[in-house]
């Protein structure tokens, strides 16, 4: 299982297929803020449950869900 204290601030998210979904703002909880700085986001903050998180290798956090599935289901943060 992965730790919060793994994830970062500016590491990479990608998906289970290598695809960049965004990169990491900061943890709120038991979800991941995506930074709204970033061409994926569409210049908002999304949200990324903890629960999507497979593992945490060579500086990037690795969903286990495909970069579509991910950014079909997350949350946007208002």
């Amino acid at each position: 299982m992965v730790q919060p204290s793994d994830i970062h601030p500016h590491m990479e998210v990608v998906g289970s297929d290598g695809d960049h979904v965004g990169k990491v703002d900061h943890l709120m909880g038991d979800e991941i803020e995506l930074s709204k700085l970033d061409l994926t986001a569409g210049l908002k903050h999304h949200m990324v449950p903890l629960s999507w998180v497979d593992r945490v290798e060579d500086d990037k956090v690795w969903l286990n869900r495909t970069k579509e599935a991910a950014t079909a289901a997350w949350k946007m943060r208002m």
